[in-house]
């Protein structure tokens, strides 16, 4: 059949959308039949939709996600510090197409690493490049490019991410070469794409914490001007579920 033919010139082209609508509008009713402009645009709209997902899919993995987080699965309580108008500003991802920074702060297990994650999915699905590092890791690895020689295409490589969600942030004290490396990923992307920052620290305390004033003008200048400040609070987020197993 000249359909069979067709289907299959859609399934050599990987268009496994189209191929897969055309078959099931074969198989439907004869009392479900549509006029010919409804069929193409449901064929061609289940192929966007499958191309889509798949775009969708190979982002967040190229994301580094280290947890399976969206915003819809936050829990809002303005006792937590999370509003639900900030929450559904956020779900827009017109921050991250505006070049603003997200900074989140509060102590360990409130859920910053989550809502880092979250933010980063989010810009996936809005057809953004993002990537979830933790601080000590990310200048760990341009400690080596730097000796490799590819510390240039290192930083180029972290300046075309969309957003870049740097977890643990201010972990630990950091040395020379680490606030000098930051400051280079940060002044790469100031203005031009959006950052994500985790902290246990609050932002207030980053510069004294940072160490070397002049650099610590530098990154916090860039980090928290025209930026969106969430301060969790409550009870550690992780002992809260353990205790909810555990009954």
């Amino acid at each position: 059949m000249i359909i069979e033919e067709t289907i299959q010139k859609m399934l050599e082209l990987k268009m496994h959308g189209m191929a897969k609508a055309t078959r099931e509008l074969l198989e439907s009713a004869p009392t479900q039949q549509l006029p010919f402009e409804d069929k193409l645009g449901l064929i061609v709209d289940r192929e966007w939709s499958e191309r889509d997902n798949r775009r969708v899919s190979r982002r967040i993995k190229e994301a580094r996600l280290t947890t399976q987080a969206s915003l819809d699965a936050v829990d809002c309580d303005s006792a937590r510090g999370l509003e639900k108008t900030v929450i559904k500003q956020l779900m827009t991802c017109q921050w991250a197409k505006s070049k603003q920074n997200v900074l989140v702060t509060g102590a360990t297990g409130t859920g910053k690493s989550f809502l880092g994650a979250a933010l980063a999915e989010s810009a996936c699905r809005h057809g953004l490049r993002a990537l979830f590092v933790r601080v000590p890791r990310l200048v760990e690895d341009l400690a080596v490019a730097r000796a490799s020689g590819s510390y240039s295409s290192a930083l180029a490589r972290l300046s075309r991410i969309d957003v870049l969600v740097l977890d643990d942030f201010l972990l630990a004290p950091m040395k020379d070469a680490e606030r000098r490396d930051l400051l280079e990923v940060l002044e790469d992307r100031y203005e031009r794409a959006a950052t994500v920052i985790t902290s246990q620290m609050s932002s207030k305390t980053w510069h004294a914490a940072l160490g070397d004033p002049t650099i610590a003008d530098a990154i916090c200048d860039r980090l928290v001007h025209n930026a969106y400040e969430i301060a969790l609070r409550g009870p550690s987020m992780r002992k809260k579920k353990a205790s909810a197993q555990n009954h």
